[in-house]
């Protein structure tokens, strides 16, 4: 087997694009970010308005080494901020490669970690063989001996109907002990009411475990109602807690060590920043960082040329994330799904996957027709074509086999693709369609994996997707993504300068974020205002203790629903001027208008109840900004020609452009392949590509 030299030498390339911070300083300012992925570690580093970036492959056995050597190779020492989003806890969770904790909840209700919502697949709601993948049939995050009861219980209205058994939650605890838990998660009935008897516990817990010992209890987490999202999300903050703590310290400890002295900060799911020693106190935040970090991004080019109605497509090594942005701004949900039905509570935004990407693996199904996805090659052994031992065909062998990918050329040359392999892997399927069909079969049923993703997240929300810009990032997505285009008839699709590094770009374009929520129903009366003016300042004066005097601006909002709805519609912002002069009122209109931007219908004739309560402060950083690039001279000339086949019945011969050597308004007519270091941008036949203000490429449809 032929060897692969290892990636990521560092690499400048600032023709493709520029950065310019704003709202701080930018001479003798470095700013770095890493977006921790399952397959590459992407690091980005912004030194006077240069981008200079690397990947290094990541390392499920110890995280943090690909982030060092990052750092280390573009030069830290010098960084004022080090931004990073991991997928390191998430993985965990998939995977259940998660520690070992134990659950105390009110007795008679530790069950409801197996049971759910009780709600079931759109696919699978007359299958029955289906279990909840987290079910204790299946793969449960804690195993039932684990999952003990308290003798106890808090009303709705947080009176107490059951006094606290100090005695018994002891004998709990001990027990717990004895089974060798490495942490414990606290989640009793109705304690966002009322928390004493959560509080006890918890105190009674430092005391038989120590007080160093990993504890969650919902009160801190999230005190909102509906007990199994409480109770899931807590159990997923101390398993990450037990994940990120140590990771997070030896983080900053190596990067100390190599010379660096600025802030080092954590995403969140909404892709905002958290000092990290504020991240690891409460990490179900930082869960799902990476994609919200892309969506950043997106919002952040938009503005840049003027386009805010996007949809973002990240097509990765295993699937592809899709983000609907509307008037510039990405829907926020206030919680998320890791798993059908394993929710965690906290602000996130609206992402929704498919299992299709570069390393997404094509295989035959029991009716004998191709499959693509949902499993994935991933780093190891990977495409068939990275000659590291795989066997099996995946979209990046289709696209090698189609010349799209060049062998010498992948990853700026670093790795060599072995055609012959990817040729085998597709020749060893065991199926009646001809080599030709394969290919080419595969290389369609991946885009319209996509386009049908697009379409679902676009219908879900009422918009039509004529009117929006596809956004191709991701190293898969430059070459996928015109195709697509194709299928869903958007408006035109464009391709960042550094496609795939794009959501660690993504990083430097966000502020600080402290946040604070309560659930108090109330319905939103005439005579309600003074109540909701109460919670607000009650949550405003938590976080003013945590942050001081620091200059803050506060962003208030609620989480509402039409009166007899069991569903809340996230995040309605709240005008503080408007509470005093409209009251509630103003808090209505808000809640239809957003509820119609969501959801494409709106009822203004049914009541509103409020449910949850947030308050946000906000710390504004220094952010980066697109540049215009310099305009093209002439007309562009080809670096070559390179044969693409099977995108038709006849092989087609296509020139190849260097895109560092394209200027703005440069434009070029398909078929044609515009390359950079880590990506490579599709242009089919019928299609026009055009390079932007800030230098993305425009890719619109001939007329």
């Amino acid at each position: 087997m032929r060897p692969v030299p290892a990636l990521g030498i560092a690499r400048t390339w600032p023709a493709a694009g520029r950065l310019c911070a704003v709202g701080g300083a930018v001479v003798g300012r470095t700013l770095f970010s890493v977006d921790v992925g399952g397959t590459f570690t992407d690091v980005v580093m912004v030194r006077d308005g240069t981008i200079h970036v690397t990947k290094v492959p990541s390392n499920a056995g110890a995280t943090h080494l690909p982030v060092i050597e990052g750092a280390r190779r573009l030069g830290v020492e010098d960084a004022a901020v080090f931004n990073h989003a991991s997928t390191q806890g998430l993985n965990a969770v998939l995977t259940r490669s998660l520690p070992k904790i134990g659950f105390l909840t009110t007795q008679g209700h530790r069950d409801m970690l197996d049971a759910g919502r009780c709600m079931r697949p759109m696919n699978n709601q007359t299958d029955a063989r289906w279990h909840r993948p987290f079910g204790d049939a299946a793969r449960p995050l804690v195993r039932r001996y684990l999952r003990r009861g308290i003798h106890e219980r808090i009303l709705a209205t947080g009176a107490v109907l059951l006094e606290f058994d100090e005695s018994q939650a002891r004998g709990e605890l001990e027990l717990l002990r004895r089974c060798g838990i490495q942490g414990l998660a606290i989640c009793l009935i109705n304690s966002f009411v009322n928390p004493d008897h959560e509080q006890r516990l918890l105190a009674l817990a430092g005391e038989v475990f120590g007080p160093k010992f990993p504890l969650s209890a919902s009160f801190q987490v999230g005190p909102r109602a509906k007990e199994y999202a409480r109770a899931s999300t807590t159990v997923i903050d101390v398993m990450m807690k037990l994940i990120y703590a140590d990771y997070a310290h030896l983080l900053d400890a190596q990067l100390r060590a190599e010379g660096f002295t600025g802030q080092l900060n954590f995403a969140d799911c909404t892709a905002a920043l958290i000092p990290w020693r504020d991240a690891i106190t409460a990490p179900h935040r930082i869960l799902f960082a990476g994609p919200a970090a892309g969506a950043a991004a997106c919002c952040g080019l938009g503005a840049a040329i003027g386009d805010g109605n996007l949809i973002g497509c990240d097509v990765g090594g295993t699937s592809t994330d899709v983000t609907v942005i509307v008037a510039g701004a990405p829907f926020i949900n206030d919680s998320f799904e890791i798993e059908h039905d394993l929710l965690v509570n906290t602000l996130a935004t609206e992402v929704a996957s498919v299992g299709a990407g570069g390393g997404s693996i094509i295989a035959v199904s029991p009716s004998g027709d191709l499959r693509v996805g949902p499993q994935s090659a991933g780093a190891t052994p990977g495409p068939a074509c990275y000659g590291r031992g795989g066997t099996q065909p995946t979209v990046t062998d289709a696209c090698l086999l189609m010349g799209i990918l060049e062998p010498a050329g992948f990853a700026d040359g670093q790795i060599r693709l072995d055609t012959a392999a990817a040729a085998g892997a597709f020749a060893s399927l065991d199926c009646r369609m001809s080599q030709d069909e394969r290919v080419r079969f595969a290389w369609k049923i991946a885009l319209n994996n996509i386009a049908e993703e697009i379409s679902r997240c676009a219908l879900r929300h009422g918009v039509d997707g004529r009117d929006f810009s596809l956004v191709a990032f991701g190293s898969a997505g430059p070459m996928l993504l015109a195709g697509v285009l194709q299928l869903v008839k958007a408006r035109r699709l464009i391709v960042p300068p550094h496609p795939g590094l794009f959501s660690a770009i993504g990083l430097l374009s966000t502020d600080f974020v402290y946040a604070n929520s309560r659930s108090q129903y109330q319905m939103l009366l005439p005579d309600s205002g003074p109540q909701i003016e109460a919670i607000f300042a009650a949550l405003e004066a938590q976080l003013r203790e945590r942050l001081g005097t620091e200059a803050v601006s506060v962003r208030r909002s609620f989480d509402g629903r039409l009166a007899g709805q069991s569903w809340e519609t996230p995040f309605i912002k709240v005008d503080a001027a408007a509470l005093q002069t409209r009251g509630p009122a103003a808090l209505i209109d808000e809640f239809h208008a957003e509820y119609a931007r969501r959801n494409g219908v709106a009822f203004p004739q049914i009541p509103v109840q409020a449910v949850t309560w947030r308050v946000q402060m906000i710390v504004a950083t220094e952010k980066l900004s697109w540049q215009p690039l310099p305009a093209g001279a002439g007309t562009p000339a080809p670096l070559g020609r390179r044969v693409l086949r099977y995108l038709d019945q006849q092989e087609i011969s296509a020139p190849v452009y260097q895109r560092a050597g394209l200027g703005a308004g440069h434009s070029v007519a398909g078929p044609a392949l515009l390359i950079e270091p880590l990506a490579t941008t599709l242009v089919l036949p019928g299609q026009t590509a055009q390079i932007g203000t800030v230098g993305e490429i425009v890719i619109t449809e001939s007329a």
